[in-house]
């Protein structure tokens, strides 16, 4: 995401805890900073992407906030609760900052080709500066709403990818069972009534359909830990919101079920092969 702001022609000075990642995008026109106070000073955009509320809390109140010039935009892209965006949102208002949380639907690879969509909770005034912001990084930017809008957006959506998943790894494990090979299963499928992102776009069987992280050992996707803390915000979000969300409590179940037998850092499509009693394939 940063290297291609850099690509864009904006000056992008990074920060991250990393010095692997620093390292990386170093080479790809950023500047690495040694902090973030000094990553924020004379920035008009700050755009963060960060693992969890608490972490989104910490750098903002801390750090971004009382660092940054006034008038400056503030973009957060990460995927926490709506309650920890719209305190970081209040805060920067009191501060005389602009806000907006952002998060991201896409994956490694549209992050790479800069082809991310991006769900923005943000004031109205705001949003073409927002969007502004975004489009290097973009191929959709959507306005869901005032700020916090955009993470329950993306809580929605990431249980719909969370659950439809799982039910295209039944299905392959079903059809292999039966007899059916996984390509054939796959050619109906994504041509009938079972089509899916899950299936079409981000198959989880290896060697069939477009290229995925199953065709790398399920290296360097979506990975389950990350999965699970999405479906576990969407069942907190559905408890404080009196909505019933069944099937997310399931799929929430499995997911931690797959993590708990070791498999937090592979990308959740690989759930496949516990689905298929065959966790040997993982290692």
């Amino acid at each position: 995401m940063a290297a291609n702001q850099a690509k864009a022609g904006h000056r992008v000075l990074a920060f991250d805890l990393s010095a692997a990642a620093l390292e990386a995008v170093k080479g790809q026109g950023c500047t690495p900073a040694v902090s973030v106070a000094e990553a924020v000073a004379d920035a008009e955009v700050v755009i963060t992407m960060l693992p969890a509320g608490q972490h989104v809390r910490e750098v903002f109140l801390s750090h971004v906030i009382p660092n940054v010039p006034k008038g400056a935009l503030l973009i957060d892209c990460s995927t926490i609760d709506v309650e920890s965006a719209r305190a970081v949102g209040k805060a920067a208002a009191e501060a005389g900052l602009r806000f907006a949380d952002a998060p991201v639907s896409g994956g490694v690879l549209a992050a790479e080709t800069g082809a991310l969509t991006f769900m923005v909770g943000c004031a109205d005034a705001d949003y073409a500066a927002v969007e502004a912001a975004l489009q290097p990084m973009a191929k959709a930017v959507v306005h869901a709403g005032a700020v916090g809008a955009g993470q329950a957006a993306k809580i929605c959506n990431n249980m719909v990818l969370g659950i439809t998943m799982l039910g295209v790894c039944e299905a392959f494990a079903l059809a292999e069972k039966l007899g059916l090979a996984p390509d054939k299963f796959f050619e109906v499928a994504s041509q009938s009534s079972g089509q899916c992102w899950s299936l079409s776009a981000y198959c989880p069987w290896p060697g069939v359909g477009p290229a995925s992280p199953a065709d790398r050992g399920y290296e360097g996707g979506f990975l389950t830990a990350l999965m699970l803390k999405d479906m576990k915000l969407a069942q907190e979000a559905a408890a404080k919101a009196g909505a019933a969300a069944p099937m997310g409590a399931a799929a929430e179940g499995l997911y931690a079920l797959f993590e708990r037998q070791g498999f937090g850092q592979k990308d959740f499509s690989a759930v496949l092969q516990m689905l298929r009693g065959d966790l040997q394939a993982l290692h």
